[in-house]
């Protein structure tokens, strides 16, 4: 098995098409698929379902797919090894994050970084913590800034970045808000909540807060972004349970202690894979972190 047949299959994996894969890897159609083929023959199962207008990958294909990733990135990382014992960092820093994640501020950790490694090309995937968590697991991020939800594992580990308490959002004019204290999770159980979409590390934290505390919601406005969770708040739409540093988003909306849930129920970390597998960019990147050398 050679390397470039495992290259030209995740290819045509997140392609789905061989035409296309063959044009970003600039190489023949013909030769795409004979390397495809020969692959086949040596794992003796089909790794895609071909059709006229796209392929997918067959079960043995799915299987294939995760280890090849993963391979790949070892590979990167070697020849990234290899360049930094020699003094110069080069390659790719692949970073994936959570919109508004607590312990870090993403933009300004990547400027620094590249203010001192500028051979480095950074490439940056937001989304939510789930994903992350896999893409990082799968070799296709080299460390993620996420909401801390499972174990560490042969895959996967975990730094602590920050944590804290959760609290409630609502209008000024919300029956919460003339209260003017501290809620409890049975109080805020019956309203009209507003919450991102279930991968996201602060709804994650929301829903297992809430289950610890026996309520069960029913959220009716799902969004994906902070901003438009924000203003369906500040319309009095209804109202959400956000970690506290949300608070300082908006400043005409009422923050209320959420009381009852503890001190970090929302716990950040930077996930990485295991330390063998660790890129040295993404080693010299929580370096910066972890120095305050921002």
């Amino acid at each position: 098995m050679e390397l470039r047949h495992l290259q030209h299959f995740v290819a045509v994996a997140e392609d789905q098409h061989f035409t296309r894969a063959a044009e970003r890897l600039l190489v023949s159609q013909s030769g795409l698929s004979a390397s495809i083929r020969a692959l086949e023959r040596e794992l003796r199962a089909p790794l895609f379902v071909r059709t006229t207008r796209r392929v997918t990958l067959t079960e043995a294909g799915r299987a294939l797919l995760a280890e090849a990733e993963r391979i790949l990135a070892q590979v990167r990382s070697a020849h990234e090894a290899v360049a930094a014992v020699q003094g110069v960092l080069r390659g790719t820093l692949a970073v994936g994050t959570e919109q508004c994640i607590a312990g870090v501020n993403v933009a300004s950790l990547l400027a620094a970084f590249r203010r001192r490694h500028p051979d480095v090309e950074i490439q940056l995937r937001q989304t939510g913590s789930g994903a992350l968590a896999e893409e990082v697991a799968a070799g296709r991020l080299d460390l993620a800034f996420a909401y801390r939800t499972e174990a560490d594992s042969d895959q996967l580990r975990s730094v602590s970045l920050a944590g804290e308490p959760m609290t409630l959002l609502c209008h000024p004019d919300h029956r919460l808000a003339t209260a003017g204290a501290a809620v409890t999770p049975q109080e805020v159980g019956g309203e009209v909540f507003v919450d991102f979409h279930p991968d996201w590390g602060a709804r994650r934290a929301t829903d297992a807060a809430l289950a610890a505390a026996g309520v069960r919601r029913s959220v009716a406005l799902e969004v994906n972004d902070v901003h438009s969770l924000l203003d369906l708040v500040d319309e009095n739409l209804g109202v959400a349970v956000v970690p506290r540093h949300f608070r300082h988003k908006r400043e005409s909306l009422t923050a209320l202690p959420l009381k009852g849930t503890g001190e970090k129920v929302y716990e950040t970390a930077a996930l990485l894979p295991s330390p063998q597998a660790t890129s040295p960019a993404a080693r010299a990147l929580m370096g910066l972190l972890e120095t305050g050398g921002v």
